[in-house]
């Protein structure tokens, strides 16, 4: 069974029918058995629960996303018992009674027994349990009303109570409204609240920062990219206070751990939401967070500006500031103006930093590389398919300086430490930046290295040609050299000169179930020869079978070599 997450679709609520029915006390007991059980071992008859909502929580201690999720419905059944109408039943998917017990033990509702896997088994079948966790709400006359309570939970809580699909439709309305109608207020106030905190423990009223422009900071202590960005916003902050300029920076905490976020606010010299507010995970879900750090931009008007400046202040820091459409095309001019003048010196030194190093540790000027082609390579030892690229990587970099020599790979580490490093770059031919060199960061961002493997090629001017050479290189090999728009575009050539005369379509004794079909495909393993393709292929969609066409097409000479064809 999967761990998942849900998402709610009112569509999918509001087709619920009749059929959709069920007899709680037929569903949840058993012939021996007629009872709940509570985590303290006591028992509930099954029709205590009769005319109550109840939810049928499938979960399991080995799940991470259950784990994470369950602290979430905790307080939201804490806030609907007293209502005296709802009731949850935990149906445990774990495997030994030791992890039931303890995970149950953090649960204040009721379950069934973990000797009864029968029962377990069969709510699984009833409801196609695929992932966990999964939680299916019936109402008081035990029809379905969701099988997507975990989505319902996560995005409205309590408030999605009494759960049906008009109550979901009403919520989903009312967010509509609230981002049309969208304030400082709104945002930041809960019914409990109406103050953030500053890292004295001060209290500042919201109000107080009505007709400013507020960056709202989402970050988790533990997370690295955050730690790395947060200086730079603090610089940004600084600079823009002594300014004068009207702007407030509101964290939003995403830590569980109060210890760790009083460790990472006591640096920061602006506000913040308290800690595990419920407020925090209502804006993850209304700005729909998708990664971190991010730095939403509110107006002095209160509405959003800009759902996320991270990456703008990280790379122009106050030049960014008031992160308006204007302002963020003339930083695109600029940009642009930078790459027209890039050169390899202007990507490459860094102060004193203007070399690399070969592998006997010596020291290369920067200067000796200019007028060349180099592959920038942004690898590590940790990342497994930087492995499984590295040794197709060494043949074409062989293969290309054997035809010109004016051509260099520099490896850029984003290794964990320096053995690590070494035993990679021991393997490799080419150059690097040495270990822990600034000059990664500062190229990971302007070259906007998202992911690794990553190749960037950099032209003899100095001027970036393409950052999916690592792509070009998986598709064409040393042909893609050097990979420039003009190179790419004979390689289309020579490919549609290579099929002429080739039949749209072959039957071959490796594949008698279908035609393979001539198809043009980046990369593959071809299914006779077991050789790397790429190009062309004689393909089977539906069965995902390839043939080189030298191995689809030379059946097909024989063939007729023997005079059958």
């Amino acid at each position: 069974m999967n761990c998942l997450f849900e998402t709610v679709t009112v569509e999918k609520l509001a087709a619920m029918t009749d059929v959709d029915r069920h007899v709680l006390k037929t569903l949840v007991s058993s012939t021996e058995r007629d009872f709940l059980v509570r985590k303290n071992g006591d028992q509930v008859k099954i029709d205590d629960l009769s005319g109550k909502i109840t939810g049928l929580y499938f979960s399991a201690s080995w799940c991470g996303p259950c784990l994470r999720f369950t602290p979430n419905l905790v307080d939201v059944y804490t806030e609907l018992i007293p209502k005296g109408n709802f009731e949850l039943i935990f149906v445990s998917c774990d495997i030994v009674e030791e992890a039931f017990k303890e995970y149950f033990s953090k649960m204040p509702w009721l379950a069934i027994p973990f000797s009864d896997s029968d029962t377990r088994d069969r709510l699984d079948e009833v409801f196609k349990v695929s992932g966990i966790p999964y939680l299916v709400i019936l109402d008081a006359d035990g029809k379905v009303l969701t099988e997507e309570g975990v989505g319902i939970i996560r995005e409205y809580g309590a408030e999605g109570y009494p759960f049906t699909p008009e109550r979901i439709q009403e919520m989903k309305d009312q967010d509509v409204a609230a981002r049309r109608e969208q304030s400082l207020k709104s945002i930041l106030v809960s019914p409990s609240r109406d103050f953030l905190i500053s890292n004295d423990g001060k209290q500042v009223p919201v109000m107080e920062l009505e007709g400013k422009m507020v960056g709202l900071y989402f970050t988790l202590s533990s997370f690295r990219s955050s730690l790395e960005f947060t200086p730079k916003l603090i610089e940004l902050y600084e600079k823009l206070k002594e300014r004068g300029e009207s702007f407030e920076v509101v964290l939003i905490p995403l830590d569980e751990d109060e210890e760790s976020f009083n460790e990472c606010f006591g640096g920061m010299p602006w506000l913040a939401l308290p800690v595990k507010d419920k407020t925090c995970e209502k804006l993850v879900r209304y700005f729909e967070l998708s990664t971190l750090p991010t730095l939403v931009i509110i107006g002095p008007d209160g509405k959003t500006l800009n759902s996320n400046v991270a990456e703008v202040v990280e790379e122009h820091g106050v030049q960014a500031y008031p992160f308006t459409p204007e302002k963020f095309a003339e930083l695109a001019a600029l940009e642009k103006a930078r790459q027209e003048a890039q050169t390899l010196e202007s990507i490459l030194v860094m102060g004193d930093r203007d070399f690399v190093i070969g592998k006997d540790g010596t020291t290369i000027p920067v200067l000796e590389l200019v007028g060349k082609n180099i592959l920038l390579y942004f690898s590590a030892h940790w990342c497994p398919p930087c492995r499984a690229f590295l040794p197709q990587l060494i043949k074409v970099y062989h293969q290309i300086k054997a035809k010109d020599d004016a051509f260099e790979v520099i490896f850029i580490s984003s290794d964990k430490n320096q053995v690590s490093f070494d035993e990679f770059f021991s393997s490799m031919p080419w150059l690097a930046l040495p270990y822990g060199d600034e000059r990664k960061k500062v190229l990971s961002r302007m070259l906007k290295v998202q992911g690794i493997p990553m190749a960037v090629a950099i032209g003899p001017t100095g001027r970036t040609i393409t950052k999916e050479a690592r792509e070009l290189l998986m598709n064409h090999g040393a042909d893609a050299y050097p990979f420039t728009s003009e190179r790419l575009k004979e390689i289309e050539a020579q490919l549609d000169e290579m099929a002429k005369g080739w039949p749209e379509k072959v039957k071959h004794a490796l594949h008698e179930e279908h035609e393979l079909v001539l198809t043009r495909r980046s990369s593959y393993l071809c299914d006779g020869c077991e050789e790397d393709g790429n190009g062309w292929s004689f393909y089977c969609e539906e069965c995902d079978f390839d043939l080189h066409p030298k191995c689809a097409l030379e059946e097909k000479k024989g063939a007729k070599d023997d005079g059958k064809v």
